[in-house]
């Protein structure tokens, strides 16, 4: 007799807990929109405020939730340079197309002032990578049940796409679309968190483990997303005029009520997000005539919405 592996027993399980009661309504395979439509309020969770950081743009805002449990000395290092307005009036510095958008200290490279480079102030100049992390069987995990290229398995924990290997122990979280990287220079130390980079373009899976992940963003990829693209060496701006300027940077926590975007995320342990995924991976209605019946970690979006 087949049988389903223990994770894979689970999503199955959850999946049947999220789709009859919206197949026996229209007779049909529910669409992605019809399960969101029909999550329970308890599926959602509303992020830990000081774990949002919120840059404001001129174009507007980007909110993008930290990864407390992968890179914890990564998130409070960010936290740090955040309250300290580190990244304030700093900018956007390079665009590479279908890769990257990286924003930090435009002096501190090889071409700039090195007497005008900002101050950490109180935050660590280097830190430990952080590329993998133990492991741990207390958070919750949703996992894939197609494979993967670059990971023995892959799925989902606590809103962040991520890859493991039992063989050693280790999990990481993964390069998607909208992941937030920590810039370094050759030095596995060198990334502190003061310049950092959203992946644009399709997923540079190869990154994965060589650089530290850590956040996402959750608002905002189509201002990100939209720049012109540099014209230098790997799409940095060769002119200041070129520059996007940050307006600011702020913790969610530290934000007057008033100015908190009120955001929630589907809870990738949730049985709306199991069925989300065998959804998309076996798409029936009068436009996809034939099913994938696969799909890759970085194909499917965690839902995010405007708090009710």
């Amino acid at each position: 007799m087949f049988r389903l592996a223990p994770s894979l027993l689970g999503l199955s399980l959850l999946c049947a807990l999220a789709l009859p009661a919206i197949a026996a309504e229209n007779g049909k395979t529910p669409t992605p929109k019809e399960l969101l439509d029909s999550a329970k309020p308890s599926e959602w969770r509303t992020p830990d405020p000081n774990n949002i950081v919120v840059m404001t743009l001129p174009q507007g805002r980007v909110v993008i939730e930290l990864a407390q449990d992968f890179t914890p000395l990564h998130a409070q290092n960010i936290r740090t340079l955040v309250r300290g307005h580190y990244f304030d009036g700093l900018a956007i510095i390079r665009v590479q197309d279908n890769f990257v958008t990286q924003w930090g200290d435009p002096e501190d490279d090889d071409k700039g002032d090195k007497s005008k480079v900002r101050s950490l102030g109180k935050a660590s100049k280097t830190l430990p990578p952080e590329y993998t992390r133990p492991i741990d069987a207390k958070l919750p995990w949703t996992p894939l049940p197609d494979g993967d290229v670059y990971a023995p398995e892959v799925g989902f924990s606590e809103g962040f796409p991520v890859a493991r290997d039992k063989a050693s122990g280790q999990e990481w979280l993964t390069h998607c679309y909208g992941a937030v990287g920590v810039a370094r220079d050759v030095g596995p130390e060198t990334g502190s968190g003061s310049s950092l980079y959203a992946i644009i373009g399709q997923a540079p899976r190869g990154l994965d483990r060589n650089l530290a992940v850590a956040g996402r963003v959750l608002q905002g990829m189509e201002y990100l997303s939209a720049f012109p693209r540099g014209t230098g060496p790997l799409g940095f701006y060769e002119k200041p005029e070129q520059r996007t300027t940050i307006r600011s940077v702020a913790m969610l926590a530290d934000l007057p009520e008033a100015q908190r975007p009120k955001l929630q995320v589907l809870r990738t342990d949730s049985a709306t997000f199991a069925a989300l995924i065998e959804a998309k991976r076996n798409r029936r209605d009068a436009f996809y005539t034939v099913p994938a019946g696969k799909i890759d970690l970085c194909s499917i979006g965690i839902p995010v919405r405007d708090a009710k």
